[in-house]
């Protein structure tokens, strides 16, 4: 009598431990997982990796983190001032900002790492043509703040007086005043325009970005007396029914926008809590917080948004001595006051409190559409 034959196993399958028990799929090595397990999948990770509003949560809980271990090294060394505002000196401010731009690189980096992106400049910093972009950036924010000085000046509202430097002095304090402003431009641009953008275009839609601008102004109301929030309220109302109908009807790379909607607002309403600044001030800052997102747009970068800041700020702080968001600056070369109405001076403010300072805003965005607005703009990231 010939051995009975046992049929082969089908490759990869476990056997059965007992004749009579069939083969399940939950048996098998390749189980699905259980529900719970999916659904904390589903929670944390996205079709583009790890969920837009989980990475913010994590890269503002580093960036605090990292900018506290800095402070504390610094603050023993009296490298930064503790007043508020009391020393808005080259020296002071440098410092200040150096904590941010530490906070920033070491969050952007682990959030880089994590997310496999490969570096921090996957956050809108690669791109074509980054160093031309970056001094026609720097060109452009000084052209726009001196068109504004110039009009106010030739309006009768801002008045010069003679020189507070001379010889190397100038230099000096024009490149310690550079220094500070290339941080402010890096650290500025490098979390509204670079991280903040680049991963809400992944991850917003209309309902989420409405959800976040109305907490926004909702806060405000509740915390900031007199006028000074409706220069966000503004921005936020005018970006309402655009960001809407780019909704409604489903337009490509709109996620993008949506992302600027929330940028700009968020811009915006930081400025909120600068003693100097007035409404106008808050709404100029929000309003050439989109043209910077525009920037990106068409140029595929931050670069051109990082020089323009910075060249904007030493123009007006260094440059022409004017009031910066309300802060008197020490070491500027020329000297200014504003005279007569503060709606055109921009007072305290400075001349981001004048009402001319939409014009230069709408000047720099026409710059942009002019010169790199039939290019073909960046490839925007889609919403998950």
């Amino acid at each position: 009598m010939e051995p009975e034959i046992q049929p082969p196993l089908q490759e990869g399958l476990p056997a059965a431990k007992e004749e009579n028990v069939p083969f399940t799929p939950e048996s098998s090595a390749f189980a699905p997982e259980p529900r719970f397990f999916r659904w904390l999948n589903w929670t944390f990770i996205g079709s583009q990796g790890l969920r837009a509003g989980w990475s913010v949560l994590i890269f503002a809980t580093l960036f605090v983190l990292f900018a506290s271990a800095v402070g504390m090294v610094l603050s023993p060394l009296h490298l930064v001032d503790s007043g508020k505002h009391s020393d808005f000196s080259a020296s002071s401010a440098f410092f200040s900002e150096l904590i941010g731009f530490v906070a920033l690189v070491g969050a952007a980096a682990f959030i880089a790492f994590i997310e496999r992106r490969g570096s921090l400049l996957a956050f809108n910093l690669t791109g074509p043509r980054r160093v031309p972009h970056f001094f026609s950036g720097l060109a452009a924010g000084f052209a726009a703040l001196s068109a504004l000085v110039g009009a106010m000046t030739w309006g009768g509202w801002l008045h010069f007086g003679s020189a507070a430097l001379s010889g190397a002095q100038i230099f000096k304090f024009g490149a310690l005043w550079a220094g500070v402003f290339l941080l402010v431009g890096c650290v500025e641009e490098g979390l509204f325009r670079c991280y903040l953008q680049s991963t809400l275009t992944r991850g917003i839609n209309f309902w989420w970005a409405l959800g976040i601008i109305g907490s926004v102004c909702l806060s405000l109301a509740l915390k900031v007396k007199g006028i000074g929030g409706v220069g966000v309220y503004a921005i936020a109302l005018l970006g309402l029914l655009p960001c809407l109908i780019l909704h409604i009807r489903k337009t490509p790379r709109s996620g993008f926008w949506q992302a600027a909607w929330v940028t700009s607002t968020l811009f915006g309403s930081i400025h909120t809590g600068n003693g100097g600044e007035n409404w106008i001030g808050i709404f100029a800052a929000a309003f050439i917080g989109f043209v910077f997102c525009v920037s990106v747009w068409v140029t595929g970068s931050a670069w051109w948004a990082i020089g323009c800041h910075a060249a904007w700020d030493w123009a007006e702080t260094f440059f022409y001595g004017t009031a910066d968001s309300g802060l008197q600056p020490q070491g500027h070369y020329l000297t200014t006051s504003p005279v007569g109405n503060a709606l055109w001076s921009g007072g305290a403010d400075g001349p981001e409190g004048s009402l001319l300072v939409i014009g230069a805003i709408l000047l720099l965005l026409a710059l942009l559409l002019v010169v790199y607005g039939r290019r073909k703009s960046s490839a925007a990231p889609v919403v998950e």
